[in-house]
């Protein structure tokens, strides 16, 4: 079972409040749910939606064809009533409201909106005889009558309660699923701590709920088990303090920013020494740097002092750090670097996905020098991969960046605990030495990794120069040659000793139909190939870990398939670049998206048809 549910409104409305509160109570009711955000890059005004996945079962993506479009001002139908597949919920009072009379509009928008209008009138009431014309359910609120209700009973002005136009258009979808009111009730409680604003928003509930009746019979579902409903974001942060994080630094940039404030928010922790077992608070540091090569410079330097480092970004903060990663590869620093992906170049789309960020996070920095890339896919992965960041960092000695777009740093989603698997969370140090005076912090040894100490136990030098045994700089030639190749065969280690079955994961059966994706399409992937699973069967592989690549294992997985579609987020294919360039092998299909919206279910199921029809390429542009 599955419902798409999405509310939109002016950003800074209390859209994002509003649906949250919606989504709690479907959670309540024992239903998992999949939520994106989407808005723009200005503070407020501009138009902001959220679209929700309401299901029985574990919920991976959305969908763009929505089954209810919740709206309480114009500029929602305008932007979404070709996206509805039964029932739009509208506003008596802005039925009259003309296109033109949207300046939030961007101009293209209008402009493709009074094409499809053409032979409508080109307002809101066009758009109600568009609809009906199309049988799509239309259901009509006085939002004015029900604030004048709840202003007098709350004996306030009516700008007071404005705000709860929100309420009133996610009760009436509530109401529209069958649940029972109690749940909705509670989700409001918990949102807003004031009572005078619960009993307002309580108020705008029960005059919402009487005016529909059930369209759908949703009824609540037993959960034994412990579920948590989480974002992106907030999964790495607690992945990172779960890791046991001692230092993070940023410079405030959208969408990475919320990883460091929660991490400041919650940065008192309990801690249990793993080796006697005591229990005692710790601080983690969290710094917002002047820049962000301070920060990742920062971040290097705490490592030095042997607490877990990390910083936080995106496109154009990484591009500042390039210097910074390098100085760190060549120090054999420690660091992870969450780099969470938008719409570039430039500003670009500061709030808007992307995967076009792959091949420059694997090549960042002048020179050579090892790095581990991985990628993750969904939100149980983000939590687990923040912590697998720090052990990778730590036993090679070397920057990992954790790469995380915005699609899935701002959507969230509810899972059952057990899928974290916490049993198999355990924390590598890697090499740790307690060295006595002058020391080699990097010998030269079998593996390449050389025993690493903590500042403070020992003399040891670095520099962002060649350097000998000791740290000291040298131009030698023979000792650049050993020291150059020293650190580069960590990572042919880390090939050797990381099982390749971990850097991929593969859903489905032997076919000779394969999907190869990463990353955040992965849900709508998986969700799509399960709607098609009777008609045909298809192998997903979800590429984990880039650098280093898991080359043999792709080649066994691949070396059968008649048919390899390509899904990503990005104009170039570049995982499928990077599997040509470390297997040989060459992709059949191309299903991309560059639009910066995520992808969805329904537009990847269509794509995948028709692909298996014989088209060698679908560029995906749904979302508004």
């Amino acid at each position: 079972m599955r419902i798409t549910w999405m509310i939109g409104g002016a950003q800074g409305a209390g859209v994002d409040t509003s649906a949250n509160i919606f989504g709690n109570a479907i959670a309540s009711a024992g239903y998992y749910i999949y939520g994106n955000r989407e808005y723009y890059s200005n503070i407020k005004g501009r138009h902001s939606y959220f679209n929700l996945t309401i299901s029985d079962v574990r919920a991976r993506s959305i969908a763009n064809k929505v089954d209810i479009l919740a709206s309480f001002d114009a500029e929602t139908l305008f932007q979404h009533f070709t996206d509805v597949n039964k029932i739009v919920i509208y506003n008596k009072g802005v039925k009259s409201t003309q296109l033109n009379m949207v300046q939030s509009m961007e101009p293209e928008i209008v402009e493709r909106v009074s094409k499809i209008l053409d032979s409508y009138d080109k307002n809101v009431e066009g758009v109600l005889k568009y609809l009906k014309d199309r049988n799509i359910k239309l259901i009509e609120i006085d939002y004015d009558d029900i604030l004048k209700k709840v202003a007098t009973e709350m004996k306030v002005p009516l700008s007071v309660v404005e705000r709860t136009k929100n309420t009133i258009a996610i009760a009436v979808s509530y109401g529209l699923l069958g649940l029972p009111k109690e749940n909705l009730l509670e989700a409001l409680k918990k949102a807003f701590k004031q009572d005078t604003f619960v009993k307002m928003n309580s108020i705008a509930v029960n005059e919402s709920l009487n005016l529909v009746k059930p369209e759908f019979s949703l009824e609540v579902l037993s959960n034994k088990k412990r579920r948590v409903q989480i974002d992106g974001n907030t999964a790495v942060a607690m992945g990172k303090i779960y890791g046991g994080i001692g230092f993070q630094s940023y410079y405030p940039i959208t969408p990475a920013s919320d990883e460091s404030t929660y991490i400041e928010a919650h940065q008192e922790v309990l801690y249990e020494d793993p080796s006697t077992g005591d229990k005692r608070k710790r601080t983690i540091v969290v710094v917002q740097a002047e820049d962000e090569l301070a920060a990742v410079n920062m971040a290097s330097g705490a490592s030095l002092t042997g607490v877990r480092a990390a910083t936080a970004t995106s496109g154009p903060g990484f591009s500042l750090m390039a210097e910074g990663i390098g100085w760190a590869g060549m120090n054999e620093a420690p660091i992870v670097i969450t780099y969470y992906m938008r719409g570039g170049p430039s500003t670009g789309q500061p709030t808007r996905t992307s995967q076009a960020d792959l091949k420059f996070a694997l090549n960042a920095g002048h020179g050579e020098f090892p790095r581990i890339v991985l990628a993750s896919g969904d939100h149980v992965e983000a939590f687990q991969d923040a912590l697998l960041a720090f052990n990778l960092a730590e036993r090679y000695q070397t920057p990992v960046i954790h790469l995380v777009e915005k699609a899935l740093a701002n959507a969230y989603s509810i899972f059952d605990v057990e899928e974290l698997e916490f049993e198999k969370l355990k924390i590598d140090r890697g090499k740790l030495v307690e060295p006595s005076n002058y020391y080699e912090r990097f010998s030269f040894t079998e593996d390449g990794i050389s025993p690493r100490a903590f500042l403070g136990q020992g003399f040891m030098f670095y520099t962002g120069d060649e350097h000998n045994p000791y740290g000291h700089i040298s131009e030698d030639p023979e000792n650049r040659t050993k020291m150059y190749a020293k650190r580069m065969k960590k990572l042919e280690v880390a090939d050797k000793e990381i099982p390749e079955e971990d850097r991929l994961k593969v859903f489905g059966e032997d076919s000779k139909i394969a999907i190869l994706t990463w990353g955040s399409p992965k849900g709508a992937v998986l969700d799509a190939v399960d709607e098609l699973s009777n008609e045909v069967k298809i192998q997903v592989i979800q590429l984990r870990m880039f650098n280093p690549f898991p080359k043999n294992l792709m080649k066994k997985l691949l070396s059968d398939k008649e048919v390899i579609i390509d899904i990503e987020g990005d104009y170039e294919a570049q995982a499928a670049q990077v599997l040509k360039e470390k297997t040989g092998i060459d992709v059949t299909n191309y299903i991309l998206k560059w639009n910066g919206r995520p992808m969805a279910r329904d537009e990847v199921k269509d794509a995948i048809l028709e692909t298996l029809k014989g088209k060698k390429e679908v560029i995906l542009n749904g979302g508004a």
